[in-house]
């Protein structure tokens, strides 16, 4: 009998991590399946108890039960108590829920692969939400220097960055007081893209940069990765599509103790999107 294992959000139909946790589990001789489970929005709690009293292993958790899962676990890892929320839920030998968050590791994994060691680096973050509070933790333990958290709230922004005051070099800055310092890395962690809008920043921060990311991730170069690429074309860029990849990773080795290869998955994906 297989062990099962699913993906909870509302809506769940456009989620590709079922095909991706195959991949994994073909990939690496697992005897595992993975579906979907989309309960209304005020179902989370009765849906994921019904879930694993039936015998379910673990899931992922996205919008919009991440607070949610994370108020679900019976236990959470240092890192999903940093970052308020649980993607990851992991069902322990002694019964309990573990609830963890794989987010700000598949980031890293994904900008580590890409454009090398982080150690050192300037960082201006866009966003100051759930997806940003997410990888702040890990961004600082992969080495990097300094943080900028620029947000429409400048308010928010600067709540987020207090949050994590523990960490050197952290603000938390309006959309329009971005201060001119050259950061090596812009990451991109608000939705705009999806709907082709742009964060209202300047636009020469682009020209001393040099590497961008969006969490999004389309068919086509995103419209923040577009404007980047038109305002300065020797950065390097990229999607989200690996920290997609690179997250759902984290959360199968917590599962089942193996690494999967993430390179042939992505390369699949990008062909499918």
């Amino acid at each position: 009998m297989k062990d099962r294992y699913a993906v909870f959000g509302n809506p769940i139909g456009h989620s590709k991590s079922p095909i991706i946790h195959q991949c994994f589990a073909e990939q690496t001789g697992q005897a595992m399946e993975y579906g979907i489970e989309q309960p209304e929005t005020d179902q989370f709690f009765v849906r994921a108890t019904t879930f694993f009293a039936q015998g379910a292993k673990g899931a992922n958790v996205t919008a919009p039960f991440k607070l949610e899962a994370f108020n679900f676990a019976d236990e959470v890892s240092p890192r999903a108590a940093q970052a308020g929320a649980v993607n990851t839920l992991c069902k322990l030998p002694s019964g309990k829920i573990m609830g963890d968050t794989t987010d700000g590791a598949g980031l890293v994994a994904d900008l580590q692969r890409q454009f090398g060691d982080l150690t050192g680096l300037s960082v201006l973050l866009i966003g100051a939400g759930g997806a940003a509070r997410s990888v702040i933790g890990s961004l600082y333990s992969a080495g990097i220097a300094s943080l900028c958290i620029a947000n429409r709230s400048a308010e928010k922004a600067l709540e987020l960055a207090n949050l994590f005051a523990t960490y050197p070099s952290i603000t938390g800055v309006g959309l329009a007081n971005i201060p001119a310092d050259n950061f090596n890395l812009i990451i991109n962690s608000t939705s705009s893209s999806m709907t082709g809008l742009l964060p209202d920043i300047d636009s020469e921060l682009f020209t001393q940069a040099k590497f961008v990311y969006d969490m999004a991730y389309k068919d086509e170069p995103t419209s923040f990765l577009q404007w980047a690429n038109s305002i300065n074309p020797t950065l390097r860029l990229s999607d989200g599509l690996g920290m997609l990849v690179g997250q759902a990773a984290e959360s199968f080795y917590l599962w089942r103790g193996v690494r999967p290869d993430i390179e042939p998955i992505i390369d699949s994906l990008r062909v499918t999107l």
